[in-house]
């Protein structure tokens, strides 16, 4: 069977299911930054697995769905220490998007994206900072969802950004995401309620005109009626802050292992030495911008309430694109990916769009900790 370039090499991971429940007879796969019991968690790096032992136990998010019934059945491919938004890894290689082989699969929990688009797991498990599980589900035509921010446990998952890292996942199909949902959640689905849409125009204006004109068109058949601007004027505020902020916290968190050297592929080096370069006196003014900017977006959101915007600018770029365009995607995602980070909202990308035979995602935020609601509107719209 062509498993895509899924997984990492070496033998395939596989574990039996813990118990038995809502998750009987499904599979999954996890991303390899989390810990999966036997296995070295490599973290999309040489350098940074050849510094690991096998874990002595899974990651919490691992052992519930295996809890749940559901079987593992590899670990897959990350882009490096998820410092990357295009699926790309130069070490390992570059998984194949199943629904447009020409193009990137979207990172950084690209392998669980191609593993549950070809159809070798019911369920992927990722991590997403800032779109590392929304990029790829809309590249490859899944369903994508980021918890709000502490409700999923991060135990035996390599830290990256702790401030802005959740444990996310995906799914064909919604009725397969809200029961591994539940499971991560602890929680029982919630019924669909009337909901009210808002349109986020600045964001719809970062996306390329195409792409923006059918997401437009699919959000006002959903009943977006009313227009918001959710960056107050200074989408490049967005960015900054969350390049400043996570690369403060990567700090932090990896100096260590930074400090030894270690060999990234081409994109990924100049994105780790920016980070090195950071002035970390000018965490205090963006922390500030932050808890600001969250008030405001909670404000937007609540219960009930949801905000619909691109979850990419466009359909997935061409693999191996070099040139200003890749550089303008990747600012332009980010943006919109940290609308969801800065605030600690739950957020889903839903395929429900093409451009050009390629999928398209939207995403839907939530406030915060209305995941089951979030989830419930999701299995409304499929």
């Amino acid at each position: 069977m062509n498993d895509h370039g899924a997984f990492v090499p070496g033998p395939r991971a596989r574990l039996a299911p813990l118990g038995s429940g809502r998750l009987d007879g499904l599979t999954f796969v996890a991303k390899d930054l989390l810990d999966v019991a036997g296995y070295v968690t490599g973290g999309g790096n040489p350098h940074w697995e050849s510094r690991q032992l096998a874990a002595s136990t899974s990651a919490e998010a691992v052992d519930c769905l295996l809890r749940a019934g559901a079987t593992l059945v590899g670990k897959t491919i990350t882009d490096e220490l998820a410092f990357s938004l295009e699926g790309e890894n130069e070490h390992h290689g570059t998984p194949t998007n199943p629904h447009a082989p020409d193009r990137l699969p979207g990172g950084s929990s690209s392998g669980s994206a191609v593993a549950v688009a070809a159809g070798l797991a019911d369920l992927g498990l990722g991590t997403d900072t800032g779109g590392s599980v929304r990029v790829p589900a809309a590249f490859c035509g899944l369903f994508g969802w980021r918890p709000s921010h502490g409700r999923v446990s991060l135990e035996g998952v390599v830290r990256f950004a702790p401030s802005y890292d959740t444990v996310g996942l995906l799914a064909r199909n919604a009725a397969h995401l809200q029961l591994g949902a539940q499971c991560l959640l602890g929680t029982r689905s919630a019924s669909p309620s009337p909901a009210r849409l808002l349109l986020a125009t600045d964001a719809f204006a970062l996306a390329e005109p195409e792409a923006a004109a059918v997401l437009k068109d699919t959000t006002k058949s959903m009943g977006a009626l009313e227009d918001v601007q959710v960056f107050a004027g200074r989408p490049a505020d967005f960015l900054e802050a969350y390049a400043t902020l996570q690369g403060l916290d990567i700090m932090r968190e990896h100096s260590d292992f930074l400090s030894s050297d270690p060999i990234f592929g081409p994109t990924i080096q100049p994105r780790f030495d920016s980070v090195r370069a950071l002035d970390p006196s000018v965490g205090a003014r963006w922390n500030a911008w932050r808890a600001e900017t969250t008030v405001r977006l909670r404000q937007l959101l609540p219960s009930g309430t949801f905000l619909v915007l691109p979850t990419a600018p466009s359909i997935a770029p061409l693999r191996f694109l070099r040139d200003e365009a890749a550089g303008r995607f990747y600012d332009a995602a980010l943006t919109l990916g940290s609308i969801a980070g800065h605030a600690g909202l739950p957020a889903l990308s839903l395929p429900i769009a093409t451009l050009h035979g390629c999928p398209l995602g939207l995403s839907i935020v939530a406030g915060a900790g209305e995941d089951e609601s979030l989830l419930a509107l999701a299995m409304k719209i499929a």
